[in-house]
């Protein structure tokens, strides 16, 4: 098995067309130069992006923040310095149980979402990092956002990125996709769960398919990866083999798991949003949908 190949489909909050800068991340005078009248402020309603009647992002200016406010640099584009303002507070609840963010998201092109989802995981850490974990007093931003800092005992914080495995298991020319409670009807996924410490991600993979279906796997390969914003994730797609599929599901993860053939993917995915009598195909902004759809393509 093989990993697509780079001229693939690009993945739902992948491809941002911004030049993160580095280099002026850590000259506060260039910095400080790059915020004038020309920089661009991303409008977000809480963490929500702000789309225009063209389905774009809405930037603003620096005039248009308060001037205590604390502003992520996001990088350069088109000559312009690009900002996100750190919202009063980090996001409320799990992704799925904001249907509005869908709804917008689907709604943006392809640079935009990329744009909008780094930009969304880097807003949400700073609004939920303002204290130290060490001794916990306040934190102010620096190095252009992509830090924070406790002058009290001198600790450094850095946004982080938790990773996640996601993968699918095939047994005789068969999937097995599960569904979790919170899921749609009809809707199912490949298994998902986060590398914990001191494991590869060969070992999770096989891990949490175990933990969650009771099934053993083998032969674990990396396929694809794709940042995740909610709240900041990068999901780590990988395909893996059962030689038995007995499955003993754990239903405090999960509500159902079964094992799909080839015929009932293809038909789901031809059907579309429609979805069929069976089930609904993996959404597109899913890193689900590429897995499924390059063990169907292969």
């Amino acid at each position: 098995m093989h990993a697509p190949a780079a001229t693939g489909p690009v993945m739902a909050f992948a491809g941002s067309p911004l030049d993160r800068a580095d280099h002026i991340r850590v000259d506060d005078e260039a910095l400080a130069g790059l915020m004038n009248w020309r920089a661009k402020v991303l409008v977000l309603d809480g963490l929500l992006p702000g789309v225009d009647y063209m389905g774009g992002l809405v930037w603003g200016s620096l005039a248009d923040v308060p001037e205590n406010a604390e502003l992520v640099f996001l990088g350069m584009m088109d000559g312009k310095a690009h900002f996100v303002p750190v919202p009063g507070e980090g996001a409320e609840g799990p992704a799925y149980a904001m249907p509005r963010a869908w709804q917008l998201m689907t709604q943006l092109s392809p640079p935009d979402l990329a744009i909008y989802g780094g930009a969304r995981s880097l807003a949400d850490w700073h609004a939920r990092h303002r204290f130290c974990a060490r001794c916990g007093s306040k934190t102010k931003l620096v190095k252009g956002g992509w830090q924070r800092h406790c002058d009290a005992c001198g600790a450094d914080h850095f946004p982080r990125t938790d990773p996640v495995t996601i993968m699918l298991v095939e047994h005789d020319g068969k999937l097995l996709l599960g569904r979790q409670p919170r899921f749609p009807p009809k809707m199912y996924s490949a298994l998902a769960g986060f590398v914990e410490p001191g494991e590869t991600i060969e070992e999770a993979v096989a891990r949490e398919i175990h933990e969650e279906a009771g099934v053993r796997v083998r032969d674990v390969k990396y396929i694809a990866s794709q940042p995740w914003p909610f709240p900041s994730q990068l999901m780590i797609g990988c395909t893996s083999v059962a030689d038995d599929p007995t499955l003993n599901i754990d239903t405090t993860e999960l509500e159902d798991a079964r094992w799909f053939t080839r015929e009932e993917l293809e038909a789901a995915r031809a059907a579309g949003e429609a979805g069929t009598d069976l089930l609904y195909f993996p959404r597109p902004f899913a890193i689900a949908h590429h897995l499924v759809t390059w063990w169907l393509d292969r």
